[in-house]
């Protein structure tokens, strides 16, 4: 199982073998947190698969928005703890690369004239970076950006797959936060509290 919920939806696939057997995909700019498991609740359903019979979970880890990237990776390493199977993060960028012929930059709008860059080569992939409108342009060769692509669900079930064959499994997804946080510490000062 895989999903996804950091950029404006709310997505998941189940893999089995090399075939995705169900998915969801709804677009929301808001609510991930109060749809994500009734819509995994679906993909099962789908499948008439249990929760038990999971073998890992495949969960984006971003870049993309704060809150979507928090809901996914916590709800991802919630479920491996309770269902004793591992967890695996994949970028969005590598997710919206996965099956776009190499070299090719993946690019994710992140607003206010910036965009998500990374680099796929057949040698490897350069390191995820923030980058102006202005910087696309000079890139070079081709591009692939959510507006080409399908839904990140699959290939982010797929990549898991592929990590967990290989034995690539040990770390806990944690969220790829490229940009700081938007929020600004409080004006006033923290209230004191009382003995």
């Amino acid at each position: 199982m895989a999903f996804d919920t950091s950029a404006a939806h709310c997505a998941a696939a189940l893999l089995c073998g090399d075939t995705i057997i169900a998915q969801k995909h709804e677009e929301m700019a808001k609510g991930q947190a109060e749809r994500l498991f009734p819509l995994l609740e679906e993909v099962l359903a789908e499948a008439n698969v249990t929760w038990s019979d999971l073998s890992a979970i495949g969960v984006g880890i971003g870049p993309g928005n704060f809150t979507g990237i928090r809901i996914s990776v916590s709800a991802a390493r919630g479920l491996a703890l309770s269902l004793g199977v591992p967890a695996i993060g994949v970028s969005s960028l590598e997710a919206q690369a996965f099956d776009a012929p190499r070299p090719v930059w993946s690019l994710i709008d992140a607003r206010r004239d910036h965009v998500y860059a990374q680099q796929f080569t057949d040698d490897g992939s350069s390191a995820p970076s923030l980058i102006t409108g202005d910087e696309v342009a000079t890139l070079t060769g081709d591009r692939i950006g959510p507006e080409t692509s399908t839904h990140p669900a699959p290939a982010i079930a797929r990549i898991a797959a592929e990590r967990l064959r290989a034995g690539e499994t040990a770390d806990r997804p944690a969220p790829l936060y490229i940009r700081s946080a938007d929020a600004a510490p409080p004006r006033d000062p923290a209230p004191v509290i009382l003995p």
